[in-house]
């Protein structure tokens, strides 16, 4: 097995040893090193998007602290290294390459992850940043990556082949309808597709008969209840969701257990959106076994902020997502877990009306269930029975790292 010790503290500009670069047609590929080329590495979307009338750019600070090896938990047990493309001066393409050995263990011991790609419609742009990536995680003797995310499934992953009709949901990526044509063009396979699913809140807020039945059915049960939140013992609550998240997800593919610290930052960056009305528990004689948690859609606020919260040090964005947040209209279901021994008894039903419920009460008319595994037949059941229509389709890729050809032989 190869495990890959994390890479020490320091920013995106501070790692430890020099990664493997080059020139390929025209097109020089170099590691992140100093302040400038992190900030080139972090804005860059920004320049490739910024006319794209569905991106949402998203803040700065928070992009600063996803490659920031002092901020960012991962790099407890993770190691990564980020690579930017240029042409000439200009810079016209990034991209992360990483090793998780919580991956390893779970699930493949010679696998390595690459996200955080960005790239002009320039294949050959595309073809080095890949073949960057592809050497820095060959040299740590890993036979295949998988990608893109932005460091596990615990954040953003999966590239957009489908569905490029609108904006993303919160903490949902979007990337131009060109990106799929070059994963493929440099070698990339799928490896799994991760589907969306778009649910219209019925007028009267209740679900169909069908998912109706089966909420009744598993609250009929004596030891059975549900619960919202309790903004009492929030943090205990908070505690509840990661324990059942670790254990329901542990079979998921690509899944890895978030540290304490990884999860006490998600929670720090979610706090704001969680409302305590659509997060909800299912116990079983007193015991939290199942929780599904809603969130706004934020992404319709943040547009407004254009990816910074200030300007100059006067708080602009923070006024204009505050002005846009009161016409969010939409929630994400984005995640719903149940403990192994507890799945056949309908307490995702349960769950999934009581949150529908508190949702047509706060004044959302659509709902979104993303992402759902495309070989979840359970999960995107559940998400046909509700009445949603399958609108959005993301895609995980992989590629072999088969060794270099030799010096003088044909590629």
């Amino acid at each position: 097995m190869t495990l890959t010790a994390p890479t020490p503290a320091g920013t995106a500009a501070e790692a430890p040893t020099e990664p493997p670069a080059g020139t390929t047609a025209g097109v020089t590929v170099r590691p992140v090193r100093g302040r400038a080329d992190t900030t080139a590495f972090v804005t860059l979307p920004r320049l490739l998007h910024r006319h794209d009338p569905h991106w949402v750019a998203p803040l700065e600070r928070d992009q600063r602290a996803l490659v920031d090896r002092r901020r960012n938990p991962f790099f407890e047990v993770g190691a990564a290294e980020f690579f930017l493309a240029r042409r000439g001066r200009r810079v016209v393409g990034r991209i992360a390459a990483a090793v998780d050995c919580r991956l390893q263990a779970r699930h493949d011991p010679h696998c390595g992850l690459f996200g955080l790609f960005e790239c002009a419609d320039d294949p050959g742009a595309a073809g080095a940043l890949f073949d960057a990536a592809a050497a820095w995680l060959r040299e740590r003797g890993l036979r295949t990556m998988l990608g893109p995310m932005g460091f596990s499934t615990n954040d953003e992953c999966g590239v957009l082949v489908e569905g490029f009709d609108g904006p993303p949901s919160v903490l949902m990526p979007y990337n131009p309808a060109h990106y799929p044509a070059l994963y493929t063009a440099c070698g990339l396979t799928k490896a799994k597709d991760l589907l969306s699913w778009r649910v219209p809140m019925p007028p009267d807020g209740e679900p169909p008969e069908a998912v109706a039945r089966a909420a009744e059915w598993a609250l009929s049960a004596p030891d059975v209840r549900v619960r919202p939140l309790d903004p009492a013992r929030r943090d205990a609550d908070l505690a509840v969701v990661r324990d059942i998240y670790t254990d329901a997800w542990a079979e998921n593919y690509a899944s890895v257990p978030m540290t304490g610290r990884e999860f006490a930052h998600t929670m720090r960056r979610l706090r704001p959106l969680i409302r305590p009305e659509l997060l909800w528990f299912a116990e079983v004689r007193g015991e939290p076994v199942a929780f599904t948690l809603w969130l706004p859609d934020a992404n319709q606020a943040l547009r407004a902020a254009r990816g910074r919260l200030t300007t100059l040090g006067v708080p602009v964005g923070l006024l204009r997502i505050t002005r846009a947040a009161r016409r969010i209209d939409r929630v994400r279901v984005i995640v719903t877990g149940i403990r192994k021994p507890h799945r056949a008894r309908g307490l995702g039903a349960a769950l999934m009306v009581e949150a529908q419920r508190a949702a047509f009460r706060l004044g959302y008319t659509e709902s979104e269930l993303s992402w759902l595994l495309e070989d979840n037949r359970d999960a995107n059941r559940y998400a046909e029975a509700f009445g949603g229509v399958l609108f959005r389709r993301h895609r995980l890729y992989r590629r072999d790292l088969a060794p270099p050809p030799a010096a003088g032989a044909p590629r």
